[in-house]
């Protein structure tokens, strides 16, 4: 199949978990226990397919400058999740009283929303350099797409927004991330500065917005679980390349 119509597939998947996600905080009856470990899963898997695979590949297409622009894509994150917008849990609920200004609510959406469409230039970049490198990032970006939507629809509801809006919010989400994969495919010629960018852009969701949560929770079970994100990446890496 087409790279590039593959990756457009793959980002429409990964959209559809964004909204998925959503769904569980709308729909009151689903479980929402699993989420935390989809975060604490991603948060290993997204940091091995950063380092391992996505910096390299980087560095073999810009050289020495592709560390400067995996800087540049961790801090746009950062000023966008942390500057702009106040600060929230990554895949927990969030209750009225940690969002009474109707605004903060919307600075996270906003956030949120330049944070997947990133996902989507990590998709659509990986896709352009190897089938291998597409499929492992779509992995690493789906892993905590669910957790995702469900945060940014528990904020809109924080703020007293409808059940409506808060799914709303989650498909905006999934929009931006397919947004993301179809502009890498108009520019595939610029990969080159998509893939760091976009490294930059995983280490920062892995190390700063997922990691933490895994910090909060008492005991090694989420601990373990990075771990075995991690595993499961070398795992997959060794039996590609194997063949």
């Amino acid at each position: 199949m087409n790279p590039i119509l593959l990756s457009v597939l793959l980002g429409l998947t990964a959209a559809a978990a964004n909204v998925f996600g959503g769904a569980i905080i709308v729909q009151k009856h689903w479980d929402r226990s699993y989420l935390k470990y989809f975060v604490a899963l991603g948060a290993g898997f997204m940091l091995a397919t950063a380092i391992i695979e996505i910096f390299p590949a980087s560095l073999e297409l810009r050289g020495k400058s592709a560390a400067f622009l995996v800087l540049v894509g961790y801090l746009i994150i950062h000023f966008f999740e942390h500057t702009v917008t106040p600060h929230f849990h990554f895949g927990e609920e969030t209750h009225q009283d940690e969002f009474v200004q109707g605004h903060k609510g919307y600075s996270v959406l906003i956030g949120l929303v330049i944070h997947t469409f990133f996902d989507g230039i990590a998709i659509a970049s990986g896709f352009i350099v190897s089938n291998w490198l597409g499929w492992i990032i779509f992995l690493a970006v789906f892993l905590h797409k669910i957790p995702e939507g469900f945060t940014v629809a528990s904020v809109m509801l924080a703020i007293g927004q409808s059940r409506r809006v808060a799914w709303g919010a989650s498909m905006l989400l999934g929009a931006a991330t397919l947004a993301g994969v179809l502009t890498m495919a108009l520019l595939r010629h610029q990969v080159s500065f998509g893939l760091p960018l976009s490294a930059g852009v995983t280490i920062y969701v892995a190390a700063s917005d997922l990691m933490p949560e895994v910090n909060r929770e008492p005991g090694v079970k989420m601990a373990l679980l990075v771990f075995l994100g991690v595993g499961v990446f070398f795992v997959l890496d060794y039996f590609v390349h194997m063949h």
